[in-house]
């Protein structure tokens, strides 16, 4: 099995890290990232690298990064062997699940519309400008490469999943110098203590998580003091104090534990220290912003959904509702 050269892609964020004065999260970092591909590789991660090799190597791109899909381009039309390269490429790493991506006039239509989250998110949040970012469970990185082109001084993203990571890479390797990374670790690899940055995002996290009030600690102690959640997750309505625990599946999903209503999840925020916790936007998501595509030929939300009534899960529980709340850290 050919080996991901791991040192090659994140040496220069290491060594960031490390001339930040972050050596202990520089030192636990790459040892993560041994053992992830040295010690036990994905098996899949051979197709994917030859995915990535397909893609075409074109002169001077550059990327449009405010809009709601993440776009590369160049000055010259891809060749017809190019553009053949580059489609083959992209489809050895389907199923694309976040975005949208254009790449060199090829549009990848994603099983989300995450532009729309972002377009509902982005007028709420504090000046982007020159902030260090975390974006927790980023997916694909599509909305990490929107913080960028919204201002962001560097951003980071986690995810554990291989695929997204790759996928990004299929981004990153035509924007080499930008400066956006993603891990593929999960919350709980990052060292404790480190108080780092101005914004941390977690969008669609919390209710996969068994105890969501440790999640919240766990978000405040990336930030800096003053810095600022945005924190994106299902809710039902209810009173304060009231939260769905589905019995087995949510939408088909497994790993759904807890759906708070707003005013819970407030109540959550404040007992774990955050401050100014407000509720900007609530959303039902619909068949339109999650759906089936040419790049993503798996079931979407529309199976997931009672076939009679869209207002309910397939389980019979409340359709899926988002809110966005938003809260700093004293």
């Amino acid at each position: 099995m050919a080996m991901f050269d791991w040192q090659h892609c994140y040496q220069p964020l290491l060594d960031e890290l490390s001339g930040r004065g972050l050596d202990r999260w520089c030192q636990v970092l790459a040892k993560q990232l041994k053992r992830r591909f040295e010690d036990n590789p994905h098996g899949d991660i051979t197709r994917w690298m030859a995915a990535l090799d397909q893609l075409p190597d074109l002169a001077a791109p550059h990327a449009s990064l405010d809009t709601s899909a993440v776009t590369l381009s160049t000055d010259l039309p891809l060749t017809d062997a190019q553009g053949e390269q580059l489609e083959a490429g992209l489809r050895g790493l389907m199923p694309w699940r976040k975005g949208p991506f254009e790449f060199f006039g090829t549009h990848i239509d994603t099983e989300w519309r995450s532009d729309w989250k972002w377009d509902r998110v982005a007028p709420y949040l504090a000046d982007l400008t020159g902030r260090r970012i975390l974006d927790v469970g980023c997916g694909s990185g599509y909305h990490c490469w929107r913080m960028l082109g919204d201002g962001a001084g560097r951003v980071i993203g986690i995810d554990p999943g291989l695929l997204f990571l790759f996928q990004f890479l299929s981004v990153k390797n035509y924007l080499p110098e930008a400066p956006v990374d993603l891990l593929p670790i999960r919350m709980e690899d990052l060292p404790t203590g480190q108080e780092t940055f101005d914004t941390t995002f977690s969008m669609g996290v919390l209710y996969h998580r068994r105890s969501p009030l440790d999640h919240l600690l766990e978000l405040k102690d990336t930030l800096r003091r003053g810095g600022e959640l945005v924190l994106e997750t299902l809710v039902v309505d209810g009173p304060e104090g009231y939260s769905l625990m589905p019995e087995d599946r949510y939408g088909q999903m497994r790993n759904v534990w807890f759906l708070p209503s707003c005013d819970t999840l407030l109540r959550w925020l404040d007992r774990t220290g955050f401050r100014n916790a407000r509720v900007v936007d609530i959303t039902d998501t619909t068949v339109e912003e999650q759906r089936q595509t040419d790049w993503m030929r798996f079931n979407s939300l529309e199976s997931f959904l009672d076939p009679h009534d869209h207002q309910k899960t397939i389980e019979g529980y409340p359709g899926p509702k988002r809110a966005t709340v938003i809260a700093e850290k004293p």
